[in-house]
């Protein structure tokens, strides 16, 4: 009886962001702390692109990766040229992994994420429903206990600092307003003569007749 095989899963890694030079050189936007690792010679990603884009449910593999000038460029086979290259811009670069392989610090599978009670001040306010990818930034979409809409968090540390995974919650920081209505800037209240309560009119003295 053979095993069975280990479940895998994806992991992104990087974002297509200028095309560099003439020979089809890619600048990255890195999601990875193992640039050097994951983008060796013959690593193989996958393509999120819009349905419209010529490289959509495509894959690249990396034919050389280097640094110039302190910024991450890739080369990838079949991408000889400057136009083949402004073809990718924007494009998200995923790998496929093992899902039992160690996972980078300040990174998490989507799945990981789905499920974690949201915590704020020691409190449960929601749950992770599921986690959206924009070139930008991360959103985990929170339901929360109260109310019916669902809340997109950023998934930055200044506003989800702790992520603990054996505990299956994050903390959250969030700014005023994100998990509650701000209220209304109350206007002062202006009796029916027109005047404040105090009775005396605004502006300067008047002369007396």
């Amino acid at each position: 009886m053979t095993a069975a095989e280990p479940a895998r899963t994806q992991l992104r890694v990087g974002r297509l962001v200028k095309a560099h030079g003439l020979k089809g050189a890619l600048k990255l936007e890195l999601y990875t702390d193992d640039p050097d690792g994951r983008f060796v010679p013959g690593a193989v990603f996958t393509l999120q692109v819009p349905e419209a884009s010529p490289w959509h449910g495509a894959s690249l593999t990396v034919r050389e990766f280097r640094w110039m000038n302190s910024h991450p460029v890739v080369f990838f086979d079949g991408v000889d040229d400057r136009s083949a290259a402004e073809s990718l811009v924007r494009a998200i670069l995923w790998i496929d992994q093992d899902q039992s392989a160690v996972v980078e610090d300040d990174a998490w599978y989507d799945h990981q994420l789905t499920g974690l009670d949201v915590v704020r001040d020691g409190e449960i306010v929601g749950r992770v429903v599921r986690v959206d990818h924009f070139p930008a930034q991360d959103l985990l979409v929170v339901r929360p206990l109260q109310g019916e809409d669902e809340i997109l968090v950023p998934f930055v540390s200044a506003i989800v600092p702790v992520v603990d995974i054996a505990a299956g919650r994050v903390e959250v920081t969030p700014p005023a307003g994100l998990f509650e209505a701000l209220p209304d800037d109350e206007p002062d209240e202006v009796p029916a003569d027109g005047l404040p309560a105090d009775g005396t009119a605004s502006g300067s003295d008047t002369d007396e007749d």
